[in-house]
């Protein structure tokens, strides 16, 4: 084999090496998380997910108690409740502010907004979580409690600022730079023709816009809005500071308080009861957090894909 051959054949022999290294190592993340798991979820079977009682059940378990069966009920409430407002405000507004970007901004204005979005959609969680816990958590505080709500709801829960709002709003500013970031990308590719032809046929701008462009950018939008909803579900350390770390399922007699109430996510609570690792059924508890997360993060990964392609195949697409 000469020397051209050989740097042509190399390049895709490195890939493919690269490619099984990764294979290799998230099939062992896989491995590693479940077999750790494994002992809570031979324990709590379906009560893992039908019940509650996650903070007195490690309780329980850091002190000794044998055969503890783990509920997470209030870690999955905590995390789809909060993503899911967050997704709902985070969708519309980024979306919005894409369109302006792409069909009304001019085209310096636009450029630098898109760069100030990416750098946004950068930045460490860690910073959000600690913006949010000196201004979001007091003004939700000075807004919505007062001093007889919480001896009202005291029965219920302590209303301290940290809750499920504090968490949705931190969330909503963490997820909006990805989703707008990724619907300009989806908007600009659009095929200029068709803009044309729209306006050919005098149609305004507005129009053009709703029937001709989010249409046709409609597969990356989805795309930016599933992968902004993985984000949220995962995200721990922005959401462990603000979200009051109690995995408290909520009562309907409370109605519009839950909005304040104290709640415990997957991932948050990974972090926030990392310390009692050292107990090996705490450990385990902690871990089939992990692996439900994982199991989230493949669905919603798979889910993608199949979104993607049935959207390609109805606009005419062949993969």
């Amino acid at each position: 084999m000469n020397k051209r051959k050989l740097f042509a054949f190399l390049p895709e022999v490195l890939i493919r090496i690269g490619a099984y290294i990764s294979i290799a190592i998230i099939i062992f993340i896989f491995y590693f998380v479940f077999s750790s798991a494994i002992p809570t979820i031979r324990n709590s079977g379906l009560f893992l997910f039908a019940e509650g009682g996650f903070d007195s059940q490690l309780r329980r378990a850091f002190n000794g108690e044998p055969d503890v069966a783990f509920g997470m009920l209030g870690l999955l409430y905590g995390t789809f409740t909060s993503t899911a407002l967050a997704l709902f405000v985070a969708t519309f507004l980024g979306i919005a502010t894409a369109i302006v970007i792409v069909e009304y901004a001019p085209r310096r204005i636009a450029a630098f907004l898109t760069s100030v979005i990416r750098l946004l959609a950068s930045i460490p969680s860690i910073v959000f979580g600690l913006v949010a816990l000196m201004t979001v958590v007091p003004l939700v505080e000075r807004l919505f409690i007062t001093p007889e709500k919480q001896i009202a709801y005291l029965d219920f829960f302590q209303m301290t600022g940290r809750g499920l709002l504090a968490s949705a709003v931190v969330l909503t500013f963490m997820i909006i730079p990805m989703i707008v970031s990724l619907s300009i990308d989806a908007m600009s590719s659009v095929q200029k023709s068709y803009i044309e032809a729209g306006y050919a046929f005098g149609m305004s701008r507005f129009r053009i816009i709703m029937k001709i462009v989010l249409p046709s950018a409609r597969s990356g939008i989805i795309a930016s809005i599933i992968l902004a909803a993985g984000r949220g579900i995962g995200e721990a350390i922005a959401i462990s500071l603000v979200c009051g770390g109690v995995g408290y399922l909520p009562s309907l007699s409370t109605g519009f308080a839950s909005l304040l109430a104290p709640i415990l996510t997957l991932s948050s609570a990974i972090v926030n009861k990392s310390e009692g690792m050292s107990v090996a059924a705490v450990q385990s508890a902690l871990f089939t957090c992990g692996a439900v997360l994982l199991v989230f993060g493949a669905i919603m990964s798979v889910g993608s894909q199949v979104i993607k392609r049935a959207v390609r195949k109805r606009e005419g697409f062949s993969d």
